[in-house]
């Protein structure tokens, strides 16, 4: 690991454990609830605790203003809800565009299993170098989806994060495989700090309880877009995610101290 490298993961990070919020969907679902006005979103949740955010690189004149001193992350590759795959992700820039708009790190988007995981590996590979030759970490997003396969199991999810790690990335994100003992074998699965994604948005206690128990199976934090950014408190559930997260807190607990209601 360069020293550029090492330096640019600690501006995404407290301590050990990451809290991200993924808020490029605008390509993917369009300007919905919470990405209209992304300028007060991103303010709400760093000042709620958020350690990065990410986004596509032509929102970054919006991000850096608002941000708060919170790491910035840009994504490479997107598709859209209603174009013919969404599974077929394409390259949407490069490691130099994103080092050029401000960048602390870059992202980028696998589905292992599926028929594009070809091309998607090759790409992530270029990725990988060259992020090494700028010293820049690469977050891979790796979830098992395709043919035949489940998204939530542990298994498939271990193959996933153990790809990101042999390709030469820094970071990996994957779905969470619905209890802390499976998701132990995820996380054994590679040396990479593993990350879950949120998923579509439930209540706020199944989102804390799916943190609680992913931070208990060993994961590094989240990478979590949806629960947070569509939420009618963006901040308010930032403060209760960086409890758990941050601080290793009970879900009731993190609820009180965050001002949510506790629901039974």
């Amino acid at each position: 690991m360069t020293v550029g490298r090492d330096a640019r993961l600690a501006r995404l990070r407290t301590g050990d454990r990451y809290l991200m919020v993924p808020m490029d969907h605008g390509i993917t679902l369009g300007a919905v609830r919470g990405l209209k006005n992304i300028e007060s979103t991103i303010d709400a949740v760093t000042r709620g605790g958020a350690d990065a955010v990410l986004t596509q690189k032509g929102i970054a004149p919006r991000v850096h203003p608002t941000k708060n001193d919170a790491g910035y992350v840009v994504h490479l590759n997107a598709s859209t809800t209603i174009g013919p795959d969404e599974n077929d992700k394409r390259l949407t820039g490069t490691v130099t565009e994103a080092v050029r708009a401000g960048a602390d790190a870059v992202s980028f988007h696998i589905n292992v299993g599926s028929d594009h995981e070809p091309d998607q590996l090759a790409q992530l590979a270029e990725v990988t170098a060259d992020a090494d030759r700028l010293g820049i970490p690469v977050l891979a997003m790796a979830y098992a989806r395709g043919p035949g396969l489940d998204g939530d199991e542990p298994d498939a999810l271990g193959h996933a994060v153990r790809l990101a790690e042999e390709v030469g990335a820094d970071l990996v994100k994957t779905g969470y495989s619905g209890d802390a003992d499976s998701f132990e074998h995820v996380v054994e699965s590679t040396r990479l700090p593993v990350l879950i994604a949120g998923g579509s948005r439930g209540s706020d206690r199944e989102t804390l309880e799916m943190v609680r128990g992913a931070v208990d199976g060993g994961a590094a934090g989240v990478s979590m877009g949806r629960s947070i950014f569509q939420h009618e408190d963006p901040e308010a559930i930032t403060r209760a995610v960086s409890a758990v997260v941050h601080d290793d807190q009970r879900v009731e607990t993190a609820l009180e101290k965050a001002g949510l209601a506790v629901e039974c």
